[in-house]
C-alpha cells in the first residue's frame, strides 16, 4: 500500500523534470505504452533518443497535445 505522503513526493519529482520515460510519458497521455511505442516509431510523437533511451521533453509532448486540440482556442 502507498502512503499519501509517498504519492506527493513522487507527483512532485516528476514534475519536475524535463523528460519523461516512456511508461511516464503513456501514463500522463491517457494511453498504453504499446500505442505510445507504435506513434514513436511511426514519427506521430516528438521525442529524443538520448543513447538508448527514448525521452518525451514535457514541453513538447504539451505542444503536440494543444496542436491537437479541436475547438480549442489557446497558447501553450
Amino acid at each position: 500500500m502507498v502512503r499519501p505522503e509517498t504519492t506527493n513526493r513522487r507527483e512532485k519529482k516528476m514534475d519536475a523534470t524535463l523528460a519523461m520515460r516512456p511508461r511516464e510519458a503513456a501514463k500522463a497521455l491517457g494511453i498504453s505504452t504499446r500505442t505510445l511505442w507504435t506513434w514513436t516509431q511511426a514519427g506521430t510523437i516528438p521525442h529524443v533518443k538520448l543513447g538508448r533511451a527514448v525521452l518525451y521533453p514535457r514541453t513538447t509532448l504539451e505542444k503536440f497535445l494543444a496542436e491537437r486540440t479541436k475547438g480549442a482556442n489557446h497558447e501553450v
